[in-house]
């Protein structure tokens, strides 16, 4: 539906473009960005990849220990059933099945957390690409910007996504002086 939404508006958008006299149009400048590009090989994007990393790694090594450790039980429990004694067996049963609702529920409480944590960032990154979009274009009196969702072709005389990602270094490089 969003999306529906931002192709008709962009749409609108050039067809009220177009629909300037010629000579408003010759003077109207469009420019292009590659939003998935800018997305994939800004700085801030990788280190926002690095910090979830660094920050989650520690509990997902915690889980594949533990994934490790219950399959590790389920296989003794294959393994030995019949020679253990019917005490032991339904202790290890039990303890198993706790292990495994704990397992499945730290599994999504850390599933739920990244995701929480990745959309967070992923919002942080996407407003700092629109402000230095919208930097660049009124620095370089641009009338439109449009991105490559709703773009059939785009020359590269109109691409600012360079420019974009460039900004974007500078920017990450006076951040961690």
């Amino acid at each position: 539906m969003k999306r529906n939404v931002l192709r008709i508006t962009t749409g609108l958008l050039l067809v009220c473009l177009l629909a300037i006299s010629g000579a408003a149009a010759a003077n109207a400048k469009v420019a292009f960005v590659n939003i998935n590009r800018v997305m994939e090989q800004s700085p801030q994007a990788e280190a926002s990849l690095r910090a979830l990393e660094e920050e989650f790694s520690p509990r997902d090594s915690e889980l594949v220990a533990e994934r490790d450790a219950l399959r590790r039980m389920q296989e003794r429990l294959q393994r030995d059933a019949e020679v253990m004694g019917a005490d032991r067996r339904a202790e290890l049963e039990r303890e198993f099945r706790t292990r495994s609702r704990e397992f499945t529920r730290a599994q999504d409480m850390f599933q739920e957390d990244l995701n929480v944590r990745r959309n967070d960032e992923l919002a942080r990154l996407q407003r700092l690409v629109h402000n230095v979009i919208m930097e660049i274009a009124r620095a370089e009196n641009v009338d439109l910007v449009v991105t490559e969702r709703t773009v059939l072709y785009a020359s590269d005389r109109i691409d600012i996504t360079g420019k974009v990602l460039e900004e974007l270094r500078r920017q990450h490089q006076r951040a961690r002086r």
